[in-house]
């Protein structure tokens, strides 16, 4: 017998993008939407999407975007783009300062109440293909002070920010959109480098995102940071995180090879909160649909989706309402 109870707390699990099955997961309780610069044509259409989306909803969503500036921004059919993360840093703080607010005020102003920002990231190779200039700084003590104020601004402007990528994707020499990137770094490496910048934001951090990046330092065998229970678990038991954990994008190759609804099952049992997929397709729903027959069967993975419905519906009702 098939559990519209548990269809609806599965649902509020998955951020998903536009596409022909968007509206039915809507009206199933689906957590949240993810707009791309092919949903942006217009101010004035993006708004109206945006109030399309709310009204067929059955519970409040998160409205997201990738709006970190410069190479990563979704409004480049609107305006001009803004500077990345680095270059707005290069030029002062009151410069970040102030296009961050502009960022955050857009943003709000078009319904959008979660972006997928600031960059945690310190980049310490120069060779990263996926970072770059994403990153404020190759320093973690400059990256954790921008974070500390990007994120501050989005808050005061009714922006909820999540910072990504952990545990830091800084020291990568590959695409996690193409394979699955190692990070071959001890541990107290990764933590004086690359997770401080979490630690030092982690008790004001409503949201982080997890990285499809495998740290040997968590793993002796290959497997993302975003399916490891011992990734996750640093995240929530050393460093006492008590907010929400999403993944990147379920459909990037770092983490694909695990079968689609096999990673999202391992994601969960290891502590995340909520998975991003790109698109509203058939593939997407079927996906679900399999992880809610697979969960009520199963009282693990029954007891995790019930721990991270209690985060997300804290989060909506404290800065959604």
């Amino acid at each position: 017998m098939y559990d519209y109870y548990m269809e609806k707390l599965v649902y509020q699990m998955f951020i998903l993008g536009t596409g022909d099955y968007l509206d039915e997961s809507l009206a199933k309780g689906l957590g949240g939407v993810i707009f791309f610069t092919r949903d942006i044509k217009s101010k004035e259409q993006f708004k109206k999407l945006i109030t399309d989306i709310k009204s067929k909803s059955l519970v409040q969503p998160f409205l997201s975007i990738d709006q970190e500036g410069g190479r990563v921004e979704r409004t480049e059919n609107i305006h001009e783009r803004y500077l990345s993360p680095r270059y707005a840093f290069n030029k002062g703080e009151n410069f970040l300062e102030e296009q961050n607010l502009n960022i955050a005020r857009e943003l709000k102003e078009y319904g959008i109440n979660l972006n997928f920002a600031p960059c945690a990231d310190v980049n310490t190779n120069p060779n990263n293909p996926i970072i770059g200039e994403r990153a404020f700084s190759d320093n973690p003590d400059t990256v954790s002070k921008c974070v500390k104020l990007v994120s501050k601004i989005y808050r005061e402007n009714g922006i909820i920010p999540c910072i990504k990528h952990f545990p830091g994707h800084g020291d990568a020499d590959k695409d996690s959109h193409l394979t699955l990137p190692k990070i071959d770094l001890a541990l107290n490496e990764m933590e004086n480098i690359h997770i401080k910048p979490f630690k030092e934001n982690i008790d004001t951090t409503e949201m982080i995102m997890a990285a499809h990046l495998y740290c040997t330092c968590f793993n002796k065998e290959p497997l993302p940071a975003s399916l490891s229970k011992n990734a996750i678990g640093y995240l929530r038991n050393n460093l006492n995180y008590k907010g929400i954990i999403i993944t990147d994008d379920m459909m990037m190759k770092g983490v694909q090879a695990f079968g689609p609804v096999e990673a999202c099952i391992m994601a969960i049992l290891a502590g995340i909160d909520i998975l991003l997929f790109r698109d509203a397709d058939k593939a997407t729903v079927d996906i679900i649909e399999k992880v809610i027959l697979k969960a009520e069967n199963n009282e693990t993975l029954k007891r995790r989706i019930l721990e991270s419905n209690e985060r997300i519906h804290s989060l909506k009702q404290k800065r959604l309402a």
